[in-house]
């Protein structure tokens, strides 16, 4: 089975991924959707980290140090950022992070991937602009993505005739120009959101 869901919270996501295993469905992977396979119903502890690694050794150290802490890897990658572990040894800490400062990086770090994505579609979509690949203009006043010479001086028949055969294209063109400033957007809401978790729990950390 796969689901797609995006969780900003990682409390949140470690909270649903342990229901699921309680209802039998075993986390297997995670890409762009969870992949789950059918199982017995366990009453385990799941938890999630994000670090990115550049070397393999130093990826393959960080496992072998939750490993002999009692944690399995169930899946992630040294490139992916979403690390998930699963308790396999019931005397090992309840929890993968040794103080909430450490258990807050995880937001810095997924903050700081998010801004950058978010700075590479800044600047793919200026270079677009200034190449006249992308049609600002068109962009701001959607009538422009339409090529049919004096479309928008017909009436009847003859506009609706002509307006249903180009749409299709506008809509395919459209598309692509605005997916662009659509991800930039997207991917600055989820670092700011990632940032106001870590200052929340950086402000508990301090306050204790």
């Amino acid at each position: 089975m796969k689901k797609f869901k995006i969780f900003v919270n990682f409390d949140k996501e470690e909270k649903w991924l342990n229901e699921m295993a309680r209802n039998g469905w075993q986390l297997k992977g995670k890409s762009t959707r969870y992949r789950f396979c059918k199982g017995e119903p366990e009453d385990t502890v799941i938890k999630v980290d994000y670090r990115v690694f550049n070397k393999r050794d130093a990826y393959e150290d960080y496992l072998m140090l939750f490993k002999d802490s009692g944690w399995e890897h169930i899946c992630g990658n040294r490139s992916c950022g979403s690390q998930y572990f699963k308790r396999i040894d019931e005397s090992s800490d309840s929890d993968i992070f040794s103080d909430l400062s450490s258990k807050a990086g995880r937001y810095k770090r997924l903050s700081n991937v998010w801004m950058s994505l978010a700075m590479c579609y800044l600047t793919i979509f200026i270079s677009f602009c200034l190449s006249n690949t992308i049609d600002i203009n068109a962009l701001l006043h959607p009538k422009l993505l339409y090529y049919t010479p004096g479309l928008w001086e017909r009436s009847g028949a003859a506009f609706w005739k002509a307006f249903l055969i180009e749409t299709p294209i506008v809509l395919l063109r459209g598309f692509i120009w605005y997916l662009i400033p659509v991800f930039f957007i997207a991917f600055v809401i989820f670092a700011l959101l990632s940032e106001k978790e870590y200052r929340k729990m950086k402000k508990v950390t301090i306050a204790k």
